[in-house]
This record gives C-alpha cells, sequence and structure tokens, in this order.
C-alpha cells in the first residue's frame, strides 16, 4: 500500500494473497455483487480525479475488497480508516458527501446498493433510533 504522505493520496495495492484467493472463490459466487459496488463507485466518481482507467481500476479494487471479511480499510491493505476515507474523498467525493454521518465505508456503499434498488430493510425509521447503530457507526480497530 502506498502511505498518504502529505497531498498524497493512498491507493489500494494488489490484494495480499490469502485475501486474493478468498476473493477469487467468493467472486464466482458473487460476482454481481461487485459489479453493483463498482457500478455505484463509477457513478460516483471524480472525473478530474485520474484517468477513465485508474477510477475503474480502484473502483474494481475496492469492490472486490467487500468480499472481505475485516473491515474495509483492512482489507485494502491499509494502516487507518483515514486512509480509506482519504481514497474515497479523492476519488468518490459524491459518496463522501452523502455519508454526511460517518458509516463505516462498506456498510454505507452496501446500504446506498439497497436504496437504489429501493430495498429498506433497516431495523428502524432512522439511524439515531436504531439498535445497530454501535455496529455502522462505531470504531474500527
Amino acid at each position: 500500500m502506498q502511505a498518504a504522505a502529505a497531498g498524497h493520496v493512498p491507493i489500494p495495492a494488489p490484494l495480499h494473497p490469502a485475501l486474493q484467493a478468498q476473493v477469487l472463490q467468493r467472486r464466482t459466487l458473487r460476482d454481481d455483487e461487485v459489479a453493483d459496488v463498482r457500478a455505484l463507485l463509477l457513478d460516483h466518481a471524480n472525473p478530474e480525479a485520474g484517468t477513465a482507467q485508474q477510477r475503474a481500476s480502484v473502483a474494481e479494487w475496492v469492490a472486490l475488497a467487500c468480499l472481505g471479511d475485516q473491515h474495509l480499510w483492512q482489507d485494502l491493505g491499509f494502516e487507518s480508516r483515514a486512509e480509506l476515507s482519504a481514497l474515497m474523498a479523492h476519488w468518490f467525493p459524491a459518496l463522501v458527501a452523502r455519508n454526511h454521518a460517518d458509516m463505516k465505508w462498506k456498510k454505507f456503499l452496501y446500504k446506498q446498493l439497497c436504496e437504489r434498488e429501493q430495498l429498506f430493510i433497516c431495523k428502524a425509521p432512522s439511524c439515531a433510533v436504531c439498535s445497530d447503530r454501535p455496529l455502522c457507526f462505531g470504531p474500527e480497530t
């Protein structure tokens, strides 16, 4: 992973071998999910962040990492959630603006997919009164 130096936006490195094997196995069953996350990201990509190929590559890596079992920042090989947030702010600022309550990124992305399909499966009418709030907005360790 390239570290977030001053003014430097972190970019995902190739997935580590253990996660890559896991992702490849899961992708055969969940490729439509990867496509949906990738499309969501690309629909909100900053056209000035990089080339179309770079935007597509970053969206693909984030979508594939969503198949991992850890926090998204961990599955991308980042040292902290702050690095993932920096990546999101650079490549997908429209999604960052929508995540105004700072929901954990993987949960946020999947919530966005559900809303796109008009599937509202949340336990409560608002996050503020939901019993799962600590899972969605709590610290990531």
